[in-house]
């Protein structure tokens, strides 16, 4: 995510290569491409192509994965202290990780009726307005809106419709409920494993949903479950019990 730490402004003899400065700018408008992808993946889903929208979602995904670390790296917060990356990202975030995918299980028939979209979209923009909606100490506060993540399983798995609505209505109000989930990029124990563990879990679903009937056969979506079940259970440990744990 676009969220580099702030810094303090240039002083007016400071002069910034112009080579530094087009770095941080392609940082910017790497992460406005993720509002490109949602507009994709909407008109995907509008015209009935459900596989082409879940694989553009992992694409927003996967953007929003890695533009943060290049933020960091190109110092757009001090080199553009006039532009906020942190709201664009935010911006985009709410497209791709909550509108789109409501518009998709309404479109694809996931949910008995539109209106319980409602929750997700309600409950994670009160989720993205908090402040301490990722922590200092580098997690997220309550569920973080993995709605795109819900969105591609109803489809892949078909979920039956009442069942889905019970995983709206957990997750919801998930939302508000004050635990710690990790945040992948800004990890400091365990890394390599969560974020590779990651690539791995998109890739598994982009072929699955590239090439279907030559998959069919093999359950790698019912596999891949395992990575979700990971991140759960690593969020658990690291930001609750270990936590715990060190302090007894």
């Amino acid at each position: 995510m676009a969220d580099d730490a702030a810094a303090p402004a240039r002083g007016p003899a400071q002069q910034v290569p112009l080579w530094a400065l087009a770095r941080a700018w392609s940082v910017h408008a790497f992460t406005a491409s993720g509002a490109v992808i949602a507009l994709l993946a909407t008109w995907a889903a509008a015209s009935g192509d459900f596989r082409a929208s879940c694989l553009w979602m992992l694409l927003a995904m996967s953007i929003d994965a890695i533009d943060g670390t290049l933020a960091r790296k190109a110092r757009v917060a001090e080199l553009i202290p006039s532009f906020d990356g942190r709201r664009l990202d935010d911006l985009v975030d709410y497209l791709n990780y909550v509108v789109v995918p409501a518009l998709f299980l309404v479109w694809a028939g996931c949910v008995p009726h539109w209106a319980w979209t409602v929750l997700p979209v309600v409950a994670s923009a009160y989720g993205f307005s908090q402040a301490d909606a990722k922590t200092e100490d580098h997690f997220f506060l309550g569920f973080p809106s993995y709605w795109n993540v819900v969105a591609i399983y109803a489809y892949s798995l078909e979920i039956s419709p009442p069942w889905l609505v019970a995983w709206l209505v957990g997750l919801s109000i998930a939302v508000f409920v004050p635990l710690k989930f990790v945040y992948p990029s800004q990890m400091r124990f365990l890394y390599w494993t969560t974020n590779l563990g990651a690539l791995a879990w998109c890739l598994v679903l982009a072929a699955t949903l590239a090439f279907p009937e030559p998959l069919a056969g093999a359950h790698l979506v019912e596999l891949s479950l395992l990575y979700p079940a990971y991140y759960v259970g690593i969020s658990i440990w690291l930001g609750g019990l270990r936590r715990r744990n060190a302090r007894a």
